[in-house]
């Protein structure tokens, strides 16, 4: 908001706008200020008209109070002071009907003292719109016109007696005037009378708003023109309230952020301040907070909706989602400014002390401002607005729909969460609305035109750390629920919010000790799940656990295959209209699915899954393991270099060789399979290649033998083998007990890992039996369907 000056005029009818009292409408709602209403909506007049001869034989209404001439001024009435004076005045204008203000004033030229003033009707003198501090600056909200000319006027001057006495008094108006029942919306006559104010403040620091405190006065005082005020002073009056409170307890803030970088200058806070240095918005960031985005700071929330404090300043957390799935904090913010600029400044800040670095994704309330500001500050992060807070604002929005149909809500959510492709949504929307005849229902047009920004059909190629499209993220919700209401004040505030990072930091560490200590109960002896349980953590695990099983409702059929690429198809049996397709690349190991799920939540779908059973892909390949669903997420060691992971690592080469064998064997047997004579040069072949076989595994044995020592040994030279610096000869002699049951550890991991090995093999070696035995029918098959077509061919000739 801008600066504005209240002024006064220097003299009679020629006065300024800015004459009038400072006004301020926050709700942007038509108020009557110091205008009185127009005739149509004030009803008669508490006056009498009449006509009389204007400048060139025009005429001009004239308005004449009615009322006891007892109580009406006149010249030489005498007062204390010049404030009984304005005060009588004004007294005189309510019960009369017009709004009074001070106008002119002169000073004595000796001691520069006020001797004469007056007191005019708000409606005196002229807007003057040539004035060069209007002329030169764009209004953005212009007032109404409210300067009639009006000459009424009540003049007062000191006399040797330090009394005030009434120079001169003109009654008449050339307005209507306001009737009784509307007096109390005059500017001059609205005023918040004591126990008004101690009402307000009370609830007001219950955390009741500007318009419920006027319906409980309304009730108080029985009815709205007892009130005395309107809804505008009221919301004055606690933006006051406010801004006193708050200017005390800034200082609290400040010296606590003082405090916590003065103990630890890793703590991070930055403040906005204006022209007048008063503090605009606040940003901190501890430690913690700051560490914790380094490891899961791919995705940010930041939420708005939470005002937090009995200053109703918008109290906005930078929050996130950790490898336990709990909601991790990356900085808060006080929003006293919430201008598009002042979003600028915060994010700005923000990504300088998240060193510079910007979030893959980001999520915020529905708000153009905040839109705008995320474009100048985070051009390429995809922005998504919070799809819960627009259902929440079409349950208020849409209220009669909802009440008049009861479906309206299930459709609604169907077409947003269940729909699989931008093609069916579009399809489903427009028959949403033209089954509710919504069509021109200006809210939803607004949501429909913003639809890439929070419908999931559009958002989930991005990932979002969202375990599910049509469930709700913990992470939105508050991360200070709980701790923190509309009563709490800013000396309180930074106490429950050490207690809120302390409870939170302890349910992280309960996950870490649940996960480390306790193994999940599995569900099926596939490899795979061992390996994910050992990876994940248990939530994680848990929820990649549901996937697995669940791909054995699913059937994966190959719908085309380019050589390099084959696309299944992937439904429940006796379901294929609700089909999924996987692209999957057997060579580099890579699989996309069209439900995205990878993409948007970091975990393999049953969908890609279910391939990978079929193509006997044992074990999950590293690069659909995203460290920061792992155990080891806040470990500087990457995934791929655990060298205690030697299963792993075996499996996944393993069955890379496997499958591509596998893969163009199957290629082989299709082509060679299609006459006689293929078949037998392909069996030649395959013959010979076995032989090739047998005698590069019998090398192999030899060779892992030389020198009497296996290949997983040390390298020897000369009898002394270096073994992390250590000489072997001596260590043999100096073995301690600790070493030796060291060792053995080692050889029982060795030998456990060697009994996994030969069940991979086992489970491998039956497979490719079955499929072997399965192609041998069908070869047989066609062997005998070709021997008798010779036969037939034979017996024609």
């Amino acid at each position: 908001m801008e600066n504005e000056v209240i002024e006064f005029d220097i003299g009679l009818g020629g006065g300024g706008e800015g004459d009038d009292e400072l006004d301020i409408d926050d709700d942007d709602e038509d108020e009557m200020a110091d205008s009185s209403p127009p005739p149509s909506a004030c009803g008669s007049g508490s006056g009498v008209a009449a006509a009389v001869g204007g400048a060139g034989g025009s005429t001009i209404d004239m308005y004449i109070p009615e009322g006891d001439l007892d109580l009406e001024p006149y010249e030489g009435m005498e007062f204390e002071s010049e404030e009984a004076a304005k005060a009588f005045y004004n007294s005189y204008a309510r019960r009369v009907g017009f709004s009074t203000r001070v106008s002119s004033s002169r000073r004595s030229r000796k001691d520069g003292a006020i001797i004469q003033r007056s007191f005019v009707c708000a409606k005196e003198g002229f807007r003057n719109l040539n004035e060069k501090r209007t002329r030169d600056r764009e209004i953005k909200r212009p007032r109404t016109v409210t300067r009639v000319g009006c000459k009424a006027m009540l003049s007062v001057k000191i006399q040797n007696s330090g009394k005030w006495v009434v120079s001169g008094f003109v009654k008449e108006h050339n307005h209507e005037l306001v009737p009784p029942d509307q007096v109390h919306c005059l500017r001059s006559h609205r005023q918040i009378s004591g126990p008004a104010k101690t009402l307000i403040d009370t609830l007001q620091a219950a955390g009741m708003g500007p318009r419920r405190i006027m319906s409980a006065l309304t009730k108080e005082y029985g009815g709205i023109s007892k009130v005395g005020f309107t809804e505008v002073d009221c919301r004055n009056y606690m933006r006051n309230n406010r801004q006193r409170s708050l200017e005390g307890d800034i200082q609290l803030l400040l010296d606590y952020l003082k405090q916590m970088h003065a103990e630890n200058p890793s703590f991070f806070y930055a403040v906005q301040g204006d022209e007048d240095q008063s503090v605009n918005n606040v940003f901190w960031a501890d430690p913690k907070t700051r560490t914790d985005y380094t490891y899961f700071g791919d995705t940010v929330t930041f939420d708005t909706t939470y005002r937090s404090n009995r200053y109703r300043l918008p109290f906005a957390p930078f929050a996130g989602v950790n490898h336990h799935g709990q909601p991790v904090l990356f900085g808060c913010a006080f929003l006293i400014n919430e201008s598009e600029s002042s979003f600028v400044w915060l994010f700005r800040t923000w990504l300088m002390a998240m060193s510079g670095q910007p979030p893959v994704s980001i999520t915020t309330d529905y708000d153009s401002v905040i839109q705008s500001a995320l474009l100048q500050v985070f051009p390429q992060t995809r922005h998504r607005f919070c799809k819960w807070h627009i259902f929440k604002k079409c349950q208020e929005k849409l209220s009669h729909v909802f009440l008049r149909h009861p479906n309206f809500e299930a459709d609604f959510h169907k077409c947003v969460n269940l729909t699989d492709s931008v093609e069916e949504f579009e399809t489903c929307w427009l028959s949403l609305v033209d089954r509710y005849d919504l069509q021109d229902h200006e809210w939803l047009q607004t949501i429909y035109s913003a639809r890439r920004h929070w419908v999931p059909v559009y958002i989930r190629d991005t990932f979002f750390a969202e375990m599910s499209i049509t469930q709700r993220s913990d992470s939105m919700n508050s991360y200070f629920d709980g701790y923190i209401n509309a009563s709490t004040n800013l000396n309180q505030f930074f106490k429950l919010y050490e207690k809120a990072l302390e409870s939170r930091c302890e349910k992280e560490v309960k996950a870490d000790y649940d996960t480390i200590n306790t193994s999940p109960t599995l569900k099926t002896p596939s490899p795979m799940e061992k390996q994910a349980s050992e990876l994940y953590t248990r939530k994680i695990f848990t929820r990649f656990q549901e996937e697995l099983v669940g791909t054995l409702t699913f059937m994966a059929s190959k719908v085309e295959d380019d050589g390099d690429i084959i696309t299944y198809q992937v439904a429940k049996f006796g379901e294929d209209h609700k089909a999924y397709h996987v692209k999957f690349n057997v060579l580099e190991m890579y699989a996309t699915c069209s439900c995205q799920m990878f993409e948007f939540s970091g975990l393999l779908c049953r969908h890609i899954l279910a391939v990978f059973r079929v193509t006997n892909i044992l074990t999950l390949p590293s690069h659909y393991i995203l460290k920061r669903w792992t155990r080891n997420a806040k470990s500087s060691v990457l995934l791929e270099e655990h060298s205690t992971d030697l299963l792993s690592s075996y499996l996944e080469s393993h069955t890379v060789r496997y499958s591509t064998l596998r893969h163009e064997a199957f290629k082989f047997v299709d082509e060679e399979a299609k006459t006689l004579d293929t078949y037998n040069v392909a069996m030649e072949a395959l013959l010979e290649a076995a032989k090739r076989v047998a005698l590069a595994t019998k090398n192999k044995g030899r060779n892992s033998m030389a020198n009497g020592r296996t290949r997983e040994d040390p390298v020897s030279d000369g009898g002394r083998t270096s073994y992390a610096g250590i000489d072997q000869q001596g260590m043999q002699k100096h073995l301690s007990q600790d070493d030796l049951d060291k060792r053995l550890e080692e050889l029982s991991r060795e030998l456990d890992h060697a009994n996994r090995k030969c069940e991979v093999y086992r489970a491998n070696l039956l497979s490719v039996l079955k499929d072997i035995d399965d192609h041998k029918q069908q070869l047989s098959v066609k062997v005998h369907k070709i021997k008798l077509r010779l036969e037939r061919k034979r017996g024609r000739e």
